[in-house]
């Protein structure tokens, strides 16, 4: 696209977000009138003016920017956002346009891809058909299989794989995530996904590391446990979904059907890469359904936090019970339950899960006891940044700790070390790009999106991000030079190996 086609896409876009953002605060003259609507319409508001970095240099100036002109900024043409309070969906949002082309405005109603959240709900299936004793949670998950079994090598032998392990990511299985598939492309059937055979563009899943002896995210994993749904409830993935999950939440803007129905279609989002573009075809298929290919609205997601935190409490059991929701709560291997990523926080347990497939970036949280959480969901490769900065605003008007604005302490930078450590490397099998521009430095990776975040230094291997809360530090060989370096996020560390 030409540059000054992008501007006035950009322009085009930007007053567009602004009257959606008016639209957003307008209320009925009822509602006007009374003094809650009054009340939320501000505290919503702050919220839209309030977004921050979650990382900020220590003695920078305090910027609180604009959601508008953010998602200008980070080219992310929708977000929607649902957010939980006293045990609520207090407000429902949306912003900017669901497809660009066609000018069509995003709605509360507009579909998304869950992606990778698709798998707290997949886990949340797989312990109902435990709960009914239809599948058994511990011992050989071959033994639940008829149609393919986990092939066996030297890691199996040592230990088998279990239901918790596949759901928990600590069965050893490989496969992190997956591609997806162009409209008109052949999707492979289950069994060609699990092992790679064409039309699958993925690799087999396999063991490649002792079972329960590490922490490792594995879409591959979860394709297993599709399989082992399908076999033990006799139904199609999709149908089981809708009638175990789906249903009973009151998802009625939800589907597991892959590809997408033509009567949903409409409805759909149109996924846009990190520098605006559409995705060919408007997106991408996940056959792979229990890893990533739910289409839902953030309304419809903000029912799955609602009905965990009613279930833990012990005042609902529509998809597991209560002691079946405090197993999906406790913390296995890593920072990972069973289907989400698990806080322990004293008085309150906070339960996650992001996701991004083509052109889509989401994040839901919850926490436990306190009825509060959040869903928000975005058409963009670009979203990760943009969310994380609401989520700042978010947390700074809800008072939610976990999420407040960081201060970190920088040193200045140095041309010649920038030099050494730029590169290209291999980060969870994508390229990822380490640039140098005199005192700067940056990092670029297209798990978080096509635009490249500065590193800012701490020592001369050691550096952090503002865009996003991640640090770099950088390995030496034994010869001294560069040899790669380890991403943190989080509690979890990620190695990358330098490719040149």
């Amino acid at each position: 696209m030409k540059p000054c086609l992008l501007l006035s896409c950009a322009m085009l876009l930007l007053c567009s977000l602004s009257a959606q953002a008016r639209l957003a605060l307008q209320a009925s003259p009822v509602e006007a009138a009374s003094p809650e609507a009054t009340a939320l319409a501000a505290r919503i508001a702050r919220v839209e003016q309030g977004l921050s970095t979650r990382v900020v240099v220590k003695g920078s100036l305090d910027r609180r920017m604009n959601l508008a002109e953010r998602m200008a900024f980070h080219r992310v043409p929708a977000v929607s956002i649902a957010l939980i309070n006293d045990g609520r969906i207090e407000w429902a949002r949306a912003y900017g346009l669901a497809d660009v082309a066609g000018r069509r405005s995003a709605t509360t109603s507009t579909l998304f891809q869950a992606a990778s959240i698709s798998k707290a709900l997949s886990a949340m299936g797989a312990l109902h058909l435990v709960e009914q004793g239809k599948l058994a949670l511990d011992g050989d998950a071959n033994r639940q299989l008829a149609s393919w079994k986990i092939p066996q090598n030297e890691f199996t032998r040592r230990q088998a794989v279990s239901l918790r392990m596949l759901l928990n990511h600590g069965a050893g299985t490989t496969v992190h995530g997956y591609n997806g598939y162009a409209p008109g492309q052949p999707l492979p059937s289950l069994l060609q996904v699990l092992d790679g055979v064409a039309p699958a563009n993925s690799a087999p899943v396999r063991v490649d590391a002792i079972p329960a002896s590490a922490w490792r995210y594995s879409g591959g994993g979860y394709s297993i446990v599709q399989l082992m749904m399908t076999e033990a409830s006799g139904q199609a993935f999709d149908r089981y979904m809708k009638d175990a999950v789906l249903d009973p939440l009151g998802m009625t803007h939800s589907t597991f059907a892959a590809p997408l129905p033509d009567s949903l279609s409409a409805r759909a989002a149109t996924a846009y890469d990190g520098d605006g573009r559409a995705v060919a075809g408007s997106s991408h298929v996940y056959p792979e359904s229990a890893a990533a290919g739910l289409w839902t609205t953030p309304s419809d997601l903000a029912r799955v936090v609602l009905e965990v935190q009613q279930a833990e409490a012990g005042q609902s059991d529509k998809v597991v019970s209560r002691g079946m929701a405090s197993t999906m709560l406790t913390r296995g291997l890593g920072e990972y339950g069973l289907g989400f990523f698990v806080e322990n926080l004293g008085d309150r347990t906070g339960f996650s899960h992001s996701g991004g497939t083509e052109g889509f970036r989401a994040q839901l949280y919850g926490y436990t006891r306190s009825g509060q959480g959040v869903v928000v969901m975005t058409n963009s490769d670009n979203g990760a940044a943009l969310i994380d900065e609401l989520l700042s605003s978010i947390a700074a008007e809800y008072g939610w700790p976990e999420f407040a604005v960081i201060e970190k302490t920088a040193i200045g930078g140095d041309a010649a070390v920038n030099r050494r450590l730029a590169g290209e490397y291999r980060l969870l099998d994508r390229p990822a790009h380490i640039v140098a521009e005199g005192e700067h430095l940056y990092f670029q990776s297209e798990l978080f999106g096509s635009r490249r975040m500065q590193l800012f230094a701490q020592s001369k291997t050691a550096f952090f991000m503002t865009a996003q809360d991640m640090s770099i530090r950088f390995d030496r060989g034994g010869d001294g030079a560069i040899a790669g370096f380890s991403l943190v996020r989080g509690a979890n560390t990620y190695p990358a190996t330098r490719t040149r």
